[in-house]
């Protein structure tokens, strides 16, 4: 690639489940009707994607596959961009949680880093097998521009990675339900990707 090429990266959250609003990390809900309204709204009549990547959970993997089908694209599912396990708080909702554990929540919202759930995958290493994924996708992009289809977790980790932000804020970037990030990857002169941010959050 030339050091003017460059292409485009939008990362997709899942839109509503099914088991309303508790922390869902491993749990594997559906989407409910609502919540694939949300994603078709937000992919509308795009065509410029030549590749989409998926989470396997249920909530990212089966509107993927319906969206490559519809579009004729290439899809691939990949493991790394999983949700964050959240330990003994999976299913539980904030509510339960206040009354039950409100000062390891209130820690893990100004730090997670140092005050994960019990029994959760560590933010380290969840930011490692993420940025993994990330690293691979961006090493070899081909010209082409991608889809990807994730949770919020995933998506705060990409993002903190560009921004260089510290691995303790990322909690306050917030990713609605069917929110649409775009990154440019533009390549420096020895064709290494230089990544930067269009918009967040938003629509296109």
């Amino acid at each position: 690639m030339t050091a003017t090429a460059e292409v485009f990266i939008d990362l997709l959250r899942h839109g509503e489940t099914e088991g309303g609003p508790r922390i869902r990390g491993s749990i594997d809900d559906p989407l409910t009707p609502r919540g694939r309204e949300q994603m078709q709204s937000a992919v509308g009549d795009v065509r410029h994607w030549m590749s989409i990547i998926s989470s396997p959970a249920r909530r990212c993997a089966e509107f993927s596959r319906q969206l490559a089908q519809r579009l004729s694209l290439p899809l691939k599912i990949d493991e790394r961009l999983r949700e964050i396990h959240f330990g003994t708080w999976e299913g539980k909702s904030a509510a339960e949680l206040l009354t039950t554990d409100a000062t390891t929540l209130a820690h893990f919202w100004t730090d997670p880093a140092a005050h994960a759930p019990p029994g959760s995958e560590p933010l380290a290493q969840f930011q490692a097998r993420v940025l993994a994924a990330w690293a691979d996708i961006i090493a070899h992009p081909a010209g082409e521009n991608i889809l990807l289809i994730t949770h919020g977790g995933p998506i705060r980790m990409i993002l903190g990675h560009v921004l260089v932000m510290p691995l303790y804020t990322v909690l306050r970037l917030e990713v609605p339900h069917a929110s649409l990030s775009r990154l440019r990857l533009q390549f420096n002169l020895e064709g290494r990707p230089v990544p930067s941010l269009v918009f967040h959050a938003g629509r296109l």
